[in-house]
């Protein structure tokens, strides 16, 4: 052997036993990626054997697999563990010093209160966790705008977050979903109710329904169909005109950017019942209705879906009757005359009555005279009784003349 190569043999080995007098634990060594197994990562840092990452150093969060963390070839930067140069053992950590790094960048985040993208890790119970350098934990009511019933689907999607608290002494990051979403749908919401006109019509989808109406999507922002303004006809509840999903033309009623509240209608966005009655009623035509609704002055009566005229009491039997409710009830299907229409002040008159047939009079009483006649009789052959257009008179000196003559 030469000299020179004796020489350049001595560098060598001067080199690795500086290196390696040189690394210690808690040093920072830089490496490639050179083997993955399912557990653990190798990596060689030019160290005389290879370092090994095992999976819980390899990132903040829970890990099935290394590859999930990195791969064969990636350039990683980690933290010397501990070195055991007998058993050939060299434990690093790249959470360790990805964690380091990361506190740094979430502060400025959380200041600027901009926005990151991060990538679901795993869904655990309360919501979900993301790698952000250190376990970032997304709370289940920070996620949606809206409630979420199962979260299994969420694992590997990509959100758009905000920081929404740091701890960095326990170790503990919250981030949020929802501020995002909320923001943006707040800008979107100023934006398409600026463009919003009262009396414009327009298509949009049903996106839940309540006791008193229905949320209706109209570009991105949801407007109320109160339930009375979802059909002409009277609607005990929106599901039995409605279903989530559906697509509805709505028209605008009233925008209220200072609320956030837009007013929508759907039965002013169809033909209103009255413009058609003109066409289906005429004066005198006999037609079945409802009756919807009993007053003290009569019935509403229902002749086709939001075209209602009233009988009046006087118009609702041929026999008198103190209230409607002694002959009609909510519900009953009834034969009505149309007396009058008004289809500009939607009114009609009805007559429940002149679809029937009056009753035949009651026959007259006869009068006594007839069976006084007898009696007539007698009195006119009697000499003491006159019959003169003055009345029945007797002349008590007729009758007790002979009588009274003595008290002369």
């Amino acid at each position: 052997m030469s000299e020179e190569t004796k020489n350049q043999e001595v560098e060598v080995n001067q080199e690795e036993m500086d290196q390696f007098v040189s690394l210690k634990k808690g040093d920072t060594v830089k490496g490639s990626i050179v083997k993955l197994e399912d557990n653990q990562a190798y990596v060689s840092i030019g160290y005389k054997y290879d370092g090994v990452i095992p999976i819980r150093e390899l990132s903040p969060v829970h890990l099935d697999n290394a590859s999930d963390a990195v791969q064969v070839g990636q350039e990683v930067e980690c933290k010397v563990v501990s070195i055991d140069d007998e058993k050939e053992k060299l434990v690093l950590s790249k959470r360790a010093i990805d964690s380091e790094n990361a506190w740094e960048e979430l502060e400025k985040h959380f200041e600027a209160q901009d926005v990151l993208e991060v990538t679901v890790a795993d869904v655990v119970k309360g919501g979900l966790v993301a790698d952000v350098g250190v376990r970032g934990f997304i709370p289940a009511s920070m996620v949606e705008r809206h409630f979420v019933e199962d979260f299994s689907d969420y694992k590997g999607r990509t959100l758009r977050v905000k920081v929404k608290e740091i701890d960095r002494e326990n170790n503990k990051v919250i981030l949020s979903a929802k501020d995002v979403l909320e923001e943006e749908f707040e800008a979107n919401k100023l934006q398409v109710m600026s463009q919003l006109q009262e009396g414009q019509e327009i298509e949009g989808t049903v996106q839940r329904l309540t006791q008193f109406g229905a949320f209706v999507d109209v570009g991105g922002v949801d407007g109320l169909v109160h339930v009375s303004e979802m059909a002409w006809n009277h609607v005990e509840k929106p599901a039995d005109v409605v279903s989530e999903g559906d697509k509805v033309k709505v028209k605008v009623l009233k925008v209220d950017p200072e609320k956030g509240k837009i007013s929508l209608s759907m039965k002013a966005a169809q033909p209103g019942p009255w413009d058609s009655a003109a066409e289906k009623f005429n004066t005198g035509d006999v037609v079945t209705g409802e009756v919807k609704r009993l007053v003290t002055f009569g019935a509403f009566v229902e002749l086709a879906p939001g075209v209602e005229g009233l009988v009046h009491i006087s118009q609702i039997s041929h026999k008198h009757i103190g209230t409607p409710q002694e002959v009609l009830k909510e519900g009953q299907e009834v034969q009505v005359k149309i007396l009058d229409i008004n289809t500009a002040e939607k009114r009609v008159s009805l007559s429940i009555k002149e679809t029937e047939e009056a009753p035949a009079a009651a026959p007259r009483p006869e009068r006594a005279s007839k069976g006084n006649s007898n009696h007539k009789d007698e009195l006119k052959d009697n000499p003491n009784v006159s019959l003169s257009n003055q009345g029945l008179s007797i002349t008590l000196g007729e009758r007790f003349g002979d009588k009274l003559s003595k008290f002369k």
